[in-house]
């Protein structure tokens, strides 16, 4: 039997060859995050269960099955691995009191944890880049996070994503539409299946995201929450639908999208994908006016997105993004006097700006060449005993065509492309 350790079902390792893609996604968006004025939060991985329970909803999948939690048994609090981020959020703005001088607009990132069935774009430790505004009553931010997510997709080489829309309505307005839709489905609940049944009185909007294709066509033909709309959420939402077209956003207004969590109210929206099979939508959020009121703050409306970073990071390889940390120099040294002064001569480059990897544990030059190579360096720096006996280094191109030369070190970057 093997002695070796294993990663557990659904926590992977990002390795190595990965993680420059990562990189390119990461700095992606937060420096289109930052041209939105969009500033940095960093909260913890763990949370009173209590917290998602009132926030995400008691009769919601993440805290009926997939929460990863415990009670602490040293001294009985009762902590949740963070399932989504909003809560976590909303709670570090209550406590901080983080809207005392006017609205902010925040970001994060980090792992999230949810036990669900493992596929591809589904892991049970996923990533999310989450971002969230308060203090914005009007639709104007709901429209500017659809658009930052345009322009990221932009900016990511990502085509053909498609963007839904809908409004599920404020509270009074929902719980006079889940009256209609409980009406409604009772009349066909000989086609209901379990899960449907099972939420056909806790959480009724659920049922409309039902992916089971035999209840498509009730799901289909139920009545529409839009058309239960009263005139100031109407006039929100046609507002919102205005500013995506002035922007050149197109979108698909989808009646059956109300998103997983009880906290939303008026716009939610996803951006889906037809790349990634059953794991489609790489991004979604929208407007929830009540949550900070729920977990003991001041009323203050706010809207916020999640984007789930592992399904970005497969659409990028499948439309061919590529990216790389390959260093600018990959260092050779031959010689008794080189291997002594190989060490010093990579900080001094390293000091003028280059990324070097110094080559260590001996070898010959042509087993250092092909490990330069490998490398993916753009340069190699050759540095024998004649080299140093003379005070320069000698400079070959790696990935293009171009003569070696020989020079100081001072003058390295006057012979390096950039």
């Amino acid at each position: 039997m093997s002695n070796q350790f294993q990663s557990i079902k659904g926590f992977y390792d990002i390795l190595p060859e990965a993680t420059p893609l990562w990189f390119k996604l990461e700095d992606t968006a937060r420096r289109v995050l930052a041209q939105y004025g969009y500033n940095n939060i960093r909260m913890p991985l763990v949370e009173s269960t209590d917290l998602f329970v009132r926030s995400v909803g008691e009769h919601t999948d993440i805290v009926e099955k997939e929460m990863y939690a415990w009670t602490d048994a040293l001294n009985g609090d009762k902590l949740t691995l963070r399932p989504e981020g909003t809560a976590g959020c909303v709670r570090a703005v209550v406590e901080n009191n983080l809207t005392y001088n006017g609205p902010v607009r925040l970001w994060y990132s980090g792992a999230m944890f949810r036990h669900e069935n493992v596929q591809k774009g589904r892991q049970r430790q996923f990533h999310q880049i989450g971002v969230e505004a308060f203090g914005f009553a009007t639709p104007e931010v709901d429209a500017e996070q659809i658009v930052l997510l345009a322009r990221l997709w932009r900016e990511l080489g990502i085509a053909d994503v498609e963007l839904q829309i809908n409004s599920i309505g404020d509270a009074h307005e929902r719980a006079e539409y889940r009256n209609v839709l409980i009406a409604y489905f009772e009349q066909h609940s000989d086609l209901l299946d379990e899960d449907a049944k099972r939420r056909l009185h806790t959480n009724p909007l659920r049922i409309l995201d039902s992916k089971n294709p035999r209840l498509q066509s009730i799901c289909e033909a139920a009545p529409k929450l839009l058309d239960c709309l009263g005139d100031e959420t109407r006039a929100h939402f046609d507002r919102l639908c205005q500013l995506l077209t002035d922007a050149g956003v197109a979108y698909t207004i989808n009646a059956r999208l109300v998103r997983g969590l009880d906290y939303y109210n008026r716009t939610v929206f996803e951006w889906v994908t037809t790349k990634l099979g059953a794991q489609g939508t790489i991004a979604g959020g929208g407007r929830y006016d009540t949550l900070v009121e729920r977990l003991g703050g001041n009323a203050t409306p706010a809207c916020g997105f999640g984007i789930g970073l592992e399904r970005v990071f497969l659409l990028m390889q499948e439309y061919g993004v590529t990216a790389n940390n390959a260093p600018d120099i990959y260092l050779v040294n031959v010689g008794e006097l080189a291997e002594k002064q190989a060490f010093t001569t990579a900080e001094t480059l390293r000091s003028t700006g280059l990324s070097v990897v110094l080559h260590a544990g001996g070898g010959s030059f042509k087993s250092q060449m092909k490990k330069a190579d490998r490398s993916g360096a753009r340069y190699a720096a050759i540095l024998g005993d004649d080299e140093v006996q003379a005070g320069v280094i000698a400079l070959k191109p790696l990935l293009q065509a171009g003569e070696q030369v020989k020079c100081s070190l001072t003058e390295v970057l006057k012979h390096i492309t950039l």
